[in-house]
């Protein structure tokens, strides 16, 4: 029997953009589960959205998707997953300056978590910061 594939997608979505979005629909192709984990993080002050208004766009965003759900995270990215069984951490490209930070979580959270793969998504070029030079 084959493990199930399930793919945490951490991140504030604040607000859920549509790049976002793509990235959603195209894991829950790919995953048995995509879990949406709308992040409570201390750190980030003077958000635009509360934590509940955050919850409610996202879950009705992606409504559509059986497989998908959304849940709520707060310290260690490495314990919430552990502690809902999932092996996969979804994590989004915008740029390539996005990428040195992302490889540094990842390894990070490979050396915290030795089962756990990390897969670096980019959205549609049309939902790119580069969309307007290409």
């Amino acid at each position: 029997m084959t493990e199930r594939r399930v793919a945490v997608y951490p991140a504030s979505f604040d607000p859920i953009t549509n790049g976002h979005l793509d990235l959603i629909a195209r894991a829950s192709r790919l995953f048995d589960e995509v879990v949406v984990a709308v992040a409570v993080n201390v750190d980030k002050s003077g958000g635009t959205l509360t934590l509940d208004e955050r919850l409610v766009l996202v879950r009705e965003a992606v409504s559509e998707f059986p497989n998908v759900r959304v849940d709520v995270i707060s310290g260690l990215l490495v314990e919430y997953v552990r502690g809902i069984g999932a092996n996969i951490v979804l994590r989004g490209l915008r740029a390539v300056s996005d990428f040195e930070y992302e490889f540094q979580m990842a390894l990070m959270n490979r050396q915290l978590h030795d089962g756990l793969e990390t897969v670096f998504m980019v959205p549609a070029v049309h939902l790119t910061y580069l969309s307007s030079s290409l």
